[in-house]
């Protein structure tokens, strides 16, 4: 198969695209850096250190840090400062980011400080693209950061990668290396740090935002294949349909609630199940996790629009401290906390307990479906083709009842709880940082039981055949059954489910007519 080499990514101080940190962070695009960016790194850098000159005390430039602000530093301190400050702070825990999103990480970073305001040279912003390009991808422990004051520990990591110190990965390796080795081998100089470029280099909110834009990205997909389910259960229930009428959605007014249900209604389109029962059907209403889908689903997808509209801001912006802005002729060094991550940290709660809403509904329809409540519906208990004999798919939605529980924990807003920092100095901190990995967690799990869902639909609509139902349900069927074939007597079911997991992961459920953007 032939793979198109992705395009290489320019940073050139306009915002970045959800798409091109996916591009770099997964399919390894190369990185540059615009003529016209480097220039104004370079004179924001002179600017700086013209205001540094006069003696005036500038925060992280000739003082100490957080609770150490007080302390006015000697010139021939402050290159020491920074690589202090690197190798104090890279003090994170727990299991090691993936390559993928240590890469979204440092992408995100260089082009925050490629907007010409961080007062960096322009050697710092060519030594994580050299980095990148070349494939050598820091040790970074995933716990540490407070999501304020920037994600500190994991950013340090990163830092102490390009100063040659540590352990990197190089093109994905699972054995680490020596940073230095990997540096000498790749051609690659030490970045030797110079004034306030330390603190630049640790003080964003980089982390939690390229983790989110990953996780908008990955959630896409899911919410597609999660339509996909929806359409299915109501066929593979023979559910009705009429719950899909434009007029109940247009007098609630919410947006998510109606595109779902235009949406799932022309997957139904020419179905024959519907009309199949549309008369003498003794069922009046069917429960919320068919009838209120639209409804359910629709606030999912509004959540999903406001984490990915924050996050989009976010990819535009520069989030350390001080900040270097040109006024007047002259240039002002100013002390602020764009580094705090709540704005983030919000945004990816509300996606958490969106997933888990996503999930939680999609775990009744399979409850339903398996359940034999429903004698109207055709399906026998469990969708056994022998009941009692075999167990059909009686322990998927105990799978999916399991991963629900999870989520539901994650779902917990991790913003809610402060925890001061620093002495006192940093007293309200986002933990914004736990709400991306929360959040990264939480897309893998609810991915999981759409998966459930889809193979449990599947199975469904072959017990009303010879119906078909309409084409777009046909086709996400026949997606499914590319990987996983009818179920006619019991066997492990785990693999058929990690095989559809990997199909909603990889886009194939995505319809090009339906922008969920």
């Amino acid at each position: 198969m032939v793979t198109t080499k992705p395009a290489p990514v320019v940073l050139d101080g306009s915002p970045l695209s959800i798409c091109s940190i996916v591009s770099v962070a997964r399919r390894g695009a190369l990185v540059e850096l615009a003529n016209a960016s480097r220039k104004r790194v370079e004179a924001a850098r002179d600017g700086m250190l013209a205001r540094a000159a006069e003696g005036e005390a500038l925060y992280g430039i000739n003082t100490g840090f957080g609770s150490f602000a007080h302390v006015r530093l000697p010139a021939d301190q402050l290159a020491q400062l920074q690589l202090n400050l690197i190798r104090s702070h890279a003090c994170g825990v727990g299991e090691l980011l993936d390559t993928e999103s240590v890469r979204g990480v440092m992408v995100v970073l260089a082009a925050s400080l490629a907007r010409g305001h961080s007062g960096v040279r322009p050697a710092v912003i060519d030594s994580i693209i050299e980095h990148l390009n070349h494939g050598i991808t820091p040790c970074v422990p995933s716990r540490g950061s407070v999501g304020a004051s920037g994600d500190l520990a994991p950013l340090a990591h990163i830092a102490q990668g390009l100063v040659g110190e540590g352990e990197v990965h190089v093109h994905g390796s699972r054995t680490p290396v020596n940073a230095h080795e990997a540096q000498e081998r790749a051609g690659i100089a030490r970045l030797q740090l110079s004034e306030k470029e330390g603190l630049a280099l640790i003080n964003g909110t980089h982390m939690m935002c390229a983790l989110g834009a990953i996780a908008v990205s990955d959630v896409r997909d899911l919410m597609h294949a999660a339509i996909a389910a929806l359409a299915m259960a109501l066929d593979g229930c023979r559910a009705a349909t009429s719950v899909l009428d434009p007029r109940i959605h247009a007098v609630r007014a919410q947006t998510g609630q109606q595109q779902i249900a235009a949406v799932v209604a022309a997957m139904l389109r020419e179905s024959q199940i519907g009309p199949s029962h549309a008369s003498n059907d003794p069922r009046v209403q069917d429960p919320y996790a068919l009838r209120a889908g639209p409804q359910v689903l629709g606030a999912v997808l509004d959540a999903i629009r406001f984490a990915r509209t924050t996050i989009e801001r976010e990819l535009g912006a520069v989030t350390d401290n001080p900040l270097v802005f040109e006024a007047s002729g002259r240039w002002d060094v100013l002390s602020g906390a764009n580094f705090h991550g709540m704005p983030l940290a919000i945004a990816l709660d509300l996606l958490k307990i969106a997933l888990s809403h996503l999930a939680g509904i999609a775990e009744r329809r399979i409850y339903w479906a398996l359940s034999g409540h429903d004698r109207e519906n055709l399906l026998p208990p469990h969708l056994s083709a022998n009941p009692g004999v075999q167990s059909g798919c009686m322990i998927v939605q105990y799978t999916a009842a399991a991963c629900c529980n999870e989520l539901r924990t994650l779902a917990y807003p991790s913003s809610v709880g402060n925890i001061p920092t620093c002495a006192g100095i940093e007293d309200y901190n986002s933990m914004g940082a736990t709400s991306a990995l929360h959040a990264r967690d939480a897309i893998r799990l609810a991915r999981d039981v759409v998966a459930c869902e889809l193979l449990v639909m599947a199975q469904a609509l072959e017990f009303q055949r010879p119906l078909v139902s309409g084409a777009g349900v046909e086709g996400a069927r026949a997606i499914v059954r590319t990987v996983v074939a009818p179920l006619t007597a019991d066997r492990s079911i785990a693999p058929d489910l990690a095989a559809i997991a990997a199909l909603i992961a990889r886009g194939a459920f995505v319809r090009a007519e339906c922008d969920l953007a």
